[in-house]
């Protein structure tokens, strides 16, 4: 670069594109440590309902306190989040079972979701039913981003508990490879389930009422997309009961094998492929490209600086005379008169 380049202003040669590989390695160090985490994190604001059908199944008409079989069941969670601070969710949850058309159960719920591990936290107006002395504990719906091959505790807001989903193996579901857990609940009292009953549901020709509990039996199924932590499909078997307090004796409020519908499962296992990829691009592709390409950007504008750094004058070239050379006549200064001849 010359003296009248430097004077305009002009950048060293190479700058720019040393000043990119600089920004490209400053990305590929940002992008996982820093930009994936806050991308990670579970939606603050979401609306979305999960609707799961049991076909074949069987419930009891509580108007009539007759059991009805081979009916179509299904149950409906309705979620709706908002943001509770930069690092939570506020979730009200309502969920329906209907069958045939006739509302069956209905029971909400409000929790307080951590964004960054999907788990329960003790805040703020939680409540199960109106509860308001519950703590929830474990896993609310989805899993964190990455989670390894472990156990996570999973929250059943009826059993009021966070029995362990265990980590069974891969499978495979729309094309995606997805982690297996199981819940096994064993036959648990649901809290605050108290009410009057027919005694001769449990003795045959006995006359008036007793006190009966319910009692609910499940084997929960779900399918994780690991990377993301989406929920791609989910399964129950359920055995609702009833028992009398203080005597023996059961009947069956409810059996079926409900399972989540298809357009859904397909909707979720893109969602968690679109997700996945996005995430995985932060996590592992992208450094990996942008931070070697940013690199040899770097080498080269410094490589180019080098090449085009200014020179100093030639030293085979002197400066101007040496001592004891002959000096070299000058004419003297013209006054603005004829010249004056020197002798």
């Amino acid at each position: 670069m010359s003296a009248d380049e430097a004077g305009r202003g002009f950048l060293p040669r190479g700058t720019v594109i040393a000043a990119i590989g600089a920004f490209l390695v400053t990305l590929a160090a940002m992008l996982p440590f820093y930009v994936h985490e806050r991308v990670a994190l579970l939606p603050a604001e979401a609306r979305f309902d999960a609707t799961m059908v049991a076909d074949g199944a069987g419930y009891m008409d509580t108007s009539t306190w007759t059991w009805v079989s081979g009916v179509r069941i299904v149950r409906t969670t309705s979620v709706g989040s908002q943001a509770h601070g930069p690092d939570w969710s506020a979730w009200e949850v309502s969920v329906d079972t209907v069958a045939e058309g006739a509302m069956i159960d209905h029971w909400s719920r409000r929790v307080i979701v951590d964004r960054h591990t999907g788990r329960a936290v003790n805040c703020c107006g939680e409540h199960v039913n109106g509860d308001r002395a519950v703590r929830q504990a474990g896993l609310v719906f989805s899993w964190p981003p990455g989670a390894g091959e472990t156990d996570h505790p999973f929250y059943d807001a009826e059993v009021r508990s966070a029995p362990l989903m265990e980590f069974q193996g891969m499978d495979e579901i729309a094309g995606l490879t997805v982690r297996r857990y199981t819940q096994a609940i064993a036959a648990t009292q649901v809290p605050e389930s108290a009410r009057e009953v027919p005694a001769w549901l449990f003795t045959p020709g006995a006359e008036g009422t007793v006190t009966a509990t319910r009692w609910l039996q499940v084997m929960r199924t779900h399918w994780v997309e690991p990377i993301s932590g989406t929920v791609v499909n989910t399964h129950e078997a359920r055995l609702e009961t009833l028992r009398p307090q203080n005597a023996p004796g059961e009947v069956r409020l409810l059996h079926a094998e409900l399972g989540l519908r298809e357009n859904q499962i397909a909707a979720r296992a893109e969602q968690a492929r679109v997700r996945s990829l996005t995430l995985s691009a932060m996590d592992v592709w992208a450094p990996w490209t942008l931070g070697p390409v940013g690199g040899l950007l770097l080498v080269a504008g410094g490589a180019l600086a080098w090449i085009g750094r200014p020179r100093g004058a030639d030293p085979s070239e002197p400066d101007g005379p040496e001592p004891g050379d002959p000096e070299v006549p000058t004419d003297p200064p013209f006054t603005g008169g004829e010249r004056v001849p020197t002798a």
